[in-house]
């Protein structure tokens, strides 16, 4: 379609041009231009393409009929590389085959968007690449995600990728790419380009009402005059352009308008398709095509293009009910049932005006497919079609409620909540409401604001129990897990021993009710029994915190190295994630911070390419155990400090040990007894040793005794020697004995738990010195001093290095970490590469480009004051 020439925009055209000269010196990026329909967008696209001299460009754009499609648009991008994926690192090759529907299969959802970089990043080595996406507001959920990870990592290679969308709710799925909102042409401008547009000489009059109707809308100026320049003046500019289309297409005959309602129909474009479709409906293709093509509507070339979406959309919405339904049912039948089922079968599902079983077993079908391929989104939007044609009661129900679960698993929650409530008024046996109530208390729990969660668990359970046993006691953990999050688990618990049926069974939930109704003495053995086998597995989140519970580091860094492992192997972002988050935490309370931070910038990296929130508990307990008031400050603020349960109690503790490090033991104090509030597994026991030091140091025997008696019950139960060391230390605290003391230095003399050995010589150290005893006193402090400051302990390290001073000796200073001279991404690099890995490894690792790992290499060795990749290998402090 010829395009106008471009008025004004210099400085959008300068930020283009200067997105285009980075790319081509080898550091690419991202703009996402922003501007409602017809303002300009396009144009500026159009210009991006004329000026990249030396680029390859490839194009797609969002389609409205199609945003469902998983990879849809993302497949499209990638056609004109697809040449290049042989070349590809296996892994990589079949998640993007797999993506595409080229081949059967799963595809690991967290590497497309890795594998398309490798896939651009290899185009872009013969010359600069271009990527130029329209109509971004409906690209499908899985294009958006990869096109976005892609964007965000384009520092190193010559790519630039442009996107051009209108102001929408969708929209966000790009959020963090740099943005430029595209405004209307000023009056000069706006009357330069009206006269380049117009074919006649225009009336002054009706020049200047044209130039106020479209309020600077390019599009508006060039379409308005073939309307006559007049629109009602409460019409949107959108809608006054819409209606100039639609009086194009009604200057045509009813053959013309009907192929280009079957044009607007298809999202893809193929005039194979089209002309097929034609035929079905017995049109003259010729004598058709060219009228249409004459009202300046559409273009008919290799691909079917319209002069601009809002056309598309016009046309479409200007034809009836029953013409939109002919035009998808010859769609349809031309639709390759082998080649392109969903799109068929979606083609379909849209020609039904009422129920039709067939096409509704054909688009569960297609959901089964699009969810194999992890398009979420797009099996959502096909189960709940397939309910509304659903002509059989029961069918419906069954539909109906998978249209519920896929639209939880899409996020959707209002909309399966919405989708639910048809269902619920039905003649439901007892299985069917067990699951409506599973289904409720899902939609309670991801909305957050709704803590009824527990409950609808808890009455799914009680309806299971004589219908499915094992099911009921798993909900029955659910509605305790759910408890946890929400703040409510002694209240979950109760409810559960109340309603939960006698079992023989030794399993977690058994193991669950003897620790709180009979303690941690009678529900240990079983505890041990439940973490020693195969039940764990199905839990894990649950597990780790059991093994902490049980004062166990060696039991919850084998769980860690599970879960990392199985994620590896599985492709299963959630999995991995929480498995490096726990390798993490265990990281952190090892002191070993390098690995810690190593570990925390892969599961940011894993959590940016499966497009979810990075974890934040276990940078809080890094920056608190590192002692950074201002980062923990930070990480705290950006937390929900008042989120109950798990949620809360995960930011409480690390707060404690941040002021007891500090020696602000007011606020310590505090923040434990908040951790401590709900009594939750693993973060109360932990927590008790904070709130027993802070107490003391405030004035405050009994709350001390009390949280000491709780402690030793826990630690004496698990008879671990770093609980019983660390409860020895907070019994040497509260009584004062000396004895005390000496068994927690024994104790914890072979604790991985570096942090805690460090301390229990503080604190002999400091209790020696308040008795005068200097030389003995020195031995412990400096013993102390030495672990908390090689380890990047800083707060605590301060602590020690105060309390030599006071015995009249220097602590030694210590040289920096090699990690506090590199980001927490540079360190994850340096510990690989230091393996031995090479860059492509490190790159696959880190969903990076190789070029960016190569980048991060240079920085790392300027740094470290470093050459080789070899001297990285022979600093300590970065062994794996």
């Amino acid at each position: 379609m010829p395009q106008a020439a471009l008025v004004g925009r210099g400085d959008e055209r300068a930020r283009l041009d200067a997105l285009a000269r980075a790319a081509r010196a080898g550091h690419g990026g991202a703009l996402v231009l922003r501007g409602e329909a017809g303002i300009g967008k396009s144009a500026l696209l159009a210009h991006a393409r004329a000026a990249a001299a030396g680029f390859r460009v490839i194009d797609a754009s969002g389609a409205q009929f199609e945003s469902e499609l998983p990879f849809a648009a993302l497949h499209r991008l990638c056609v004109p590389l697809l040449g290049g994926l042989d070349a590809l690192p296996a892994r990589h090759r079949e998640a993007l085959r797999v993506a595409f529907g080229l081949v059967e299969g799963t595809p690991e959802l967290f590497r497309v968007g890795l594998s398309t970089l490798d896939l651009v990043a290899a185009a872009a080595r013969e010359r600069p690449l271009l990527c130029l996406v329209d109509n971004a507001q409906w690209l499908d959920d899985a294009s958006a995600r990869a096109l976005t990870f892609l964007a965000r990592r384009l520092d190193a290679e010559p790519v630039a990728v442009l996107f051009a969308a209108r102001p929408s709710p969708a929209l966000d799925r790009l959020d963090g790419l740099p943005a430029l909102d595209i405004g209307g042409l000023d009056d000069v401008e706006a009357r330069e380009l009206l006269a380049a547009g117009s074919r006649t000489p225009l009336d002054e009059q009706v020049r200047d009402r044209i130039v106020a109707e479209a309020r600077g809308n390019p599009l508006a100026l060039l379409v308005l005059p073939r309307a006559g320049g007049f629109a009602p003046p409460a019409a949107s500019v959108p809608s006054r352009i819409e209606d100039s289309f639609r009086a194009r297409l009604a200057a045509l005959s009813q053959e013309a308008r009907a192929l280009l309602t079957v044009a607007s129909a298809d999202p893809t474009g193929d005039p194979g398709l089209l002309w097929s479709a034609a035929r079905l409906l017995d049109l003259d293709v010729a004598a058709t095509s060219a009228a249409a093509a004459g009202s300046g509507l559409v273009e008919f070339d290799t691909h079917v293009r319209f002069c601009h979406p809002l056309a598309r959309s016009a046309v479409y919405r200007a034809a009836s009910d029953a013409e939109r339904r002919t035009a998808h049912r010859v769609l349809g039948e031309v639709t390759d049932p082998v080649a392109d089922p969903d799109r068929r079968a979606w083609h379909r599902a849209q020609a039904c005006a009422g129920p039709d079983d067939d096409v509704a077993a054909e688009l569960e079908r297609s959901a089964a497919r699009a969810r194999s391929r992890g398009g979420v989104v797009a099996a959502a939007a096909f189960v709940e079609r397939a309910a509304a044609l659903s002509l059989d009661p029961a069918a419906r129900i069954e539909r109906t409620l998978a249209a519920v679960r896929a639209q939880l698993d899409a996020g959707a929650t209002d909309t399966a909540a919405r989708l639910l409530t048809t269902v619920e008024n039905a003649a439901l046996d007892e299985l069917r409401r067990a699951q409506v109530d599973l289904l409720r208390g899902r939609i309670a729990f991801l909305r957050r604001t709704d803590d009824g969660g527990p409950g609808h668990m808890l009455r799914a359970a009680v309806r299971l129990a004589p219908l499915d046993a094992a099911k009921s006691r798993e909900s029955f953990l659910d509605a305790f897990d759910m408890g946890l999050v929400v703040g409510r688990p002694d209240g979950v618990l109760a409810a559960i021993l109340a309603a939960a049926p006698p079992s023989q069974e030794h399993d977690l939930l058994e193991a669950l009710r003897l620790l709180y109704t009979e303690g941690h003495g009678a529900a240990v053995p079983l505890l041990r029994q439940v973490l020693d086998g195969p039940q764990w597995t199905a839990r894990p989140g649950l597990a780790v915190m059991l093994a902490s519970e049980l004062w166990d580091p060696h039991a919850h860094a084998a769980i860690a190295d599970w879960l990392v492992k199985v994620g590896r192997e599985s492709g299963a972002p959630l999995v991995l994630r929480l498995g490096l988050a726990q390798t993490a935490s265990a990281a952190v309370l090892a002191g070993d911070l390098g690995r810690a931070m190593a570990f925390i910038a892969e599961e940011e990296a894993i959590a940016d390419a499966s497009g979810g929130p990075p974890v934040r508990y276990h940078r809080i307990q890094l920056a608190a155990w590192q002692g950074r008031k201002r980062e923990a400050a930070e990480l705290f603020a950006a937390s929900t400090v008042d989120a109950p349960g798990q949620l809360a109690a995960n930011i409480h503790w690390p707060a404690a040990v941040l002021h007891n490090g500090s020696g602000e033991y007011k606020e310590a104090l505090e923040a434990a007894r908040r951790a401590v509030a709900d009594g939750d597994l693993f973060l109360t026991g932990i927590a008790l040793p904070e709130l027993i030091e802070a107490a003391l140091r405030c004035g405050e025997p009994d709350a001390a005794a009390t949280a000491l008696e709780s402690l030793t019950e826990r630690t004496r139960a698990s008879a671990t020697a770093t609980g019983l060391g660390i409860a020895a230390y907070a019994r040497g605290l509260v009584t004062g004995d000396e004895e005390h003391y000496r068994e927690a230095v024994e104790r914890l003399d072979d604790s991985p738990l570096l942090p805690y050995r460090a301390r229990a010589h503080l604190l002999y150290g400091e209790w020696l010195r308040r008795r005068g005893r200097r030389r003995d006193c020195r031995r412990h402090l400096r013993t102390a001093h030495e672990l908390l400051s090689s380890a990047g302990l800083e707060a605590f390290a301060a602590r020690a290095a105060d309390e030599l001073r006071a015995t009249g000796e220097r602590a030694r200073s210590r040289t920096g970490h090699t990690y506090d001279r590199l980001t927490m991404q540079e360190v994850s690099v340096a510990r690989l590469v230091a393996t031995g890995a090479t860059s492509n490894e490190v790159a696959a690792r880190l969903f990076l480009s190789p070029r960016t790992v190569d980048a991060h290499l240079r920085n790392i060795f300027r740094k470290l004051g470093i050459t080789s990749r070899r001297q990285l290998r022979d600093l300590p402090e970065l062994a794996q």
